[in-house]
């Protein structure tokens, strides 16, 4: 299984990992093909909510091209697949939304189980990134504002000692700003489990700068959507991390 060494890599690795976020929505094989010759370290597979995306399709077009790691980053109980590697498994902190807190999970409890997913879960921490989001829209729920630094650092706190295993925060796909770098470095020094940074990292710039943040995992997705080409420019960006 390939998920256990990608978490001991996301544990230990001296240099940010780099995810691509694959919205089945909007599945591009060729971005699957640019990946397999860049430092790509795993997909995330998922969406705020599918349309006319499937899942299992996604994941099987994606393993007979590439061995990279593939990671189910769902945004509901739909999007479960035995065809994954294993799953973040995410709860949605920043919001008070109850089937996104503990609903949605109760929902893919014996799915997981049935299934046998190799998984960790995820505390979900929506930063404001100057847009709208589609998890804010479908959640119902307010990102947190990054000038609140208090509130945000208790937050990551928390879900450390309720026994999260990863942070994420997100921007918000196609965010206008990133997550600030000296956000991230302070929530390093807040908490020993690694964090995952990603919305908004569209361009080589910003790339280097969030390669500064500290993160443990840098995930790009929307970008990659409207451009697949730049994948590589993104990649190139690690050597120097």
């Amino acid at each position: 299984m390939k998920f256990t060494p990608l978490i001991k890599k996301l544990n230990t690795s001296k240099r940010p990992l780099f995810a691509v976020l694959i919205d089945p929505d909007k599945f591009n094989l060729d971005l699957i093909r640019l990946a397999n010759i860049c430092k790509v370290d795993c997909f995330l597979i998922g969406g705020s909510v599918l349309e006319k995306g499937n899942v299992n399709k996604t994941i099987i077009a994606i393993k007979k091209i590439s061995s990279i790691p593939v990671v189910l980053f769902p945004g509901d109980e739909k999007q479960l697949s035995k065809h994954a590697d294993g799953l973040f498994l995410p709860s949605l902190l920043s919001g008070r939304n109850p089937d996104y807190l503990i609903g949605k999970q109760i929902l893919m409890s014996p799915v997981i189980k049935q299934m046998k997913l190799p998984h960790l879960p995820m505390a979900y921490l929506l930063i404001n990134g100057n847009r709208a989001s589609a998890t804010q829209k479908v959640t119902n729920t307010q990102p947190l504002d990054a000038k609140n630094k208090k509130l945000i650092l208790h937050t990551a706190l928390a879900a450390e000692q309720l026994g999260f295993k990863l942070i994420y925060l997100e921007a918000g796909s196609g965010a206008k700003t990133s997550v600030p770098n000296a956000l991230v470095k302070e929530i390093k020094k807040t908490v020993s489990i690694p964090v995952i940074v990603g919305g908004g990292i569209d361009s080589k710039a910003k790339m280097q700068n969030a390669l500064k943040s500290g993160a443990n995992m840098i995930v790009v997705g929307n970008a990659l959507e409207n451009n697949p080409n730049l994948l590589a420019e993104l990649s190139a960006c690690f050597t120097f991390a």
